[in-house]
């Protein structure tokens, strides 16, 4: 009986593994980027699915305390980190334009500002109704970390730090 016991574990442990390799090494784990590109309120386009360096996608609203709230925290990892990556923010939907230019401009952060004023930025990441919600997107276009909620910024600033070591 202790024998049967034995291999049966031995066989969940083997599978355990083989499921691990496969999500490691063979999958796309979290996904690739949409195909879109955004244009930010300052002319400038980022292509998501193929950057040219790690970008963090940050969705928000002014009605989120959490999103105002992790801002400066976003603008502080950009200026410590440079030229290393990108922060594309993109506003809900249905958040009312001039609220967004009023926030904006009141808060010159270091970002590329999007508003997605027809949803279609948020439902090309899978419908995203939360904010914050944010996805690092790596230079091959695969999302390397999906966060609802406030960014967790020291595995954020490794994972960026390990996506770009020769800038």
């Amino acid at each position: 009986m202790e024998n049967i016991g034995s291999k049966i574990f031995g066989l969940f442990v083997i599978g355990l593994l083989a499921t691990l390799l496969y999500l490691t090494v063979f999958s796309d784990g979290l996904g690739k980027a949409p195909n879109v590109t955004v244009t930010g309120t300052q002319g400038q386009s980022i292509t998501l699915n193929k950057p040219m360096k790690p970008v963090l996608v940050n969705f928000w609203a002014t009605s989120c305390p959490g999103c105002i709230k992790e801002m400066p925290d976003l603008a502080k990892m950009k200026q410590s980190l440079g030229d290393r990556f990108e922060i594309v923010a993109i506003s809900m939907n249905y958040d009312p334009t001039e609220q967004v230019e009023k926030f904006i401009k009141a808060n010159p952060y270091p970002f590329t500002f999007v508003m997605d004023t027809d949803g279609a930025l948020a439902k090309a990441f899978g419908d995203v109704l939360l904010t914050p919600t944010s996805f690092l997107i790596a230079p091959n276009g695969k999302i390397v970390y999906h966060q609802i909620g406030e960014v967790q910024f020291e595995m954020v600033t490794e994972r960026i730090k390990q996506l770009s070591p020769q800038i």
